[in-house]
């Protein structure tokens, strides 16, 4: 067997959940760190940004400018960033990721701003439990080991009436437009990805990890086994990405 087909089959086991899930996931994302910004740019042609702004408006930081937020999944600090920028902020906000390599590479975006970046992975937080305003996640939900578990760690970490934001790709349901962007998924972005990259198989992964997770309605219904209420979605640009929210019950004093 080629080395191409051993990364192939690593990726593809890594993108349904398999044990390697973790380790390589953690080790794309610290060799893709250096060109990662440039690459979500690139490839989704700038509208992420877009996207990013939607999402971190449904976090309602507006309820509570002086708390504390955690930006889960972090990477390069894009959404720490921009909520720490927020007029009248006056909170701070963690940015959690378990491969150091990204925020290390975020981190000149952040500096003179109440933004803690933090080595840490999103199904063991080391935070108190019932003390953050609010968590958001930005296209780093569905690289999880364990979606559930990762669900019930930004439910315990949250305040009663704390909001989680979730902003992640989903496959369009429009047939003709389901075609185009497959075709763009699995054949244009792997080989532009990999090309300015250098990685053989990180963006071959990407399409494979969206396509493994679960669609906007079963995602809505996790949550609320997690614990979460008041849970709602909306697609974005025709369903290829979409934000759920959910919040934490006032009457919810234990960690669940």
């Amino acid at each position: 067997m080629l080395a191409t087909d051993i990364d192939s089959a690593t990726a593809s086991a890594a993108a349904a959940g398999g044990a390697e899930k973790r380790e390589y996931v953690k080790q794309i994302f610290s060799e893709i760190a250096p060109r990662y910004d440039l690459l979500n740019h690139l490839l989704s042609l700038n509208i992420d940004k877009r996207w990013r702004r939607k999402a971190i408006a449904s976090l309602g930081v507006d309820r509570d400018k002086s708390g504390n937020y955690l930006d889960l999944c972090a990477g390069t600090l894009d959404v720490a960033q921009q909520i720490a920028m927020l007029p009248g902020f006056v909170g701070s906000v963690i940015g959690a990721d378990f491969a150091e390599p990204m925020l290390r590479a975020g981190k000149g975006k952040v500096n003179g701003r109440k933004v803690v970046p933090v080595t840490a992975d999103a199904l063991q937080l080391p935070l108190p439990s019932g003390k953050l305003a609010g968590a958001i996640v930005a296209f780093g939900i569905r690289n999880v080991a364990g979606l559930d578990a990762a669900l019930r760690e930004a439910f315990r970490v949250l305040v009663p009436g704390g909001r989680f934001v979730i902003l992640e790709f989903s496959t369009p349901r429009m047939p003709l437009l389901r075609a185009a962007y497959n075709f763009y998924f699995q054949r244009v972005l792997p080989l532009v990805g990999g090309l300015i990259s250098g990685h053989s198989t990180a963006y071959s992964y990407l399409p494979r990890s969206v396509a493994n997770f679960p669609v906007e309605e079963d995602l809505a219904a996790r949550m609320i086994r997690a614990g979460f209420t008041k849970v709602r979605w909306s697609s974005l640009s025709l369903g290829i990405a979409a934000i759920h929210v959910g919040e934490r019950p006032i009457n919810s004093l234990e960690s669940k």
